[in-house]
């Protein structure tokens, strides 16, 4: 499959054109896809509401009864419960790490083990995060291991 992108002026409208051979069970999935991902989260800092795009979050951590999201250089809280979270961020590329943690897999430059049956990832920001053993096997399944 081809896949183009086109840059075009701010004036036109942005759209996805599909063109197939026929419309079968995976272009529906994309299309599917495409349509109910939800890209932007809202995070706060100092009374100042943010746009998140998923893509830029490093992963989400619950701390204190309160949830922050992680950015490159930034930390913001998210109004959302860390379960709601895993909801609108399933099947994406994030995935939980810990009780505590979702984690952005797209984000994750390295992993190795380490004891007691964990995981420890570096991220693309030079982090380290913890995935439980309990965990482990949705890393691997979604790094192909």
């Amino acid at each position: 499959m081809k896949i183009s992108i086109q840059k075009i002026s701010r004036e036109l409208e942005e759209e996805i054109l599909i063109r197939c051979h026929e419309v079968d069970e995976e272009i529906h999935e994309i299309v599917n896809k495409l349509k109910t991902e939800p890209s932007i989260i809202l995070g706060y800092q100092d009374e100042q509401v943010h746009r998140m795009n998923l893509r830029d979050i490093y992963y989400f951590e619950a701390v204190d009864g309160k949830v922050f999201l992680y950015c490159k250089d930034n930390v913001f809280e998210v109004k959302h419960k860390l379960y709601e979270l895993e909801e609108l961020c399933k099947e994406k590329d994030f995935f939980r790490a810990t009780k505590s943690t979702i984690l952005n897999i797209a984000k994750i430059s390295s992993v190795y083990p380490s004891f007691n049956g964990r995981f420890e990832a570096v991220l693309d920001n030079g982090e380290r995060a913890v995935i439980s053993r309990q965990y482990v096997p949705v890393l691997k399944k979604m790094l192909g291991l």
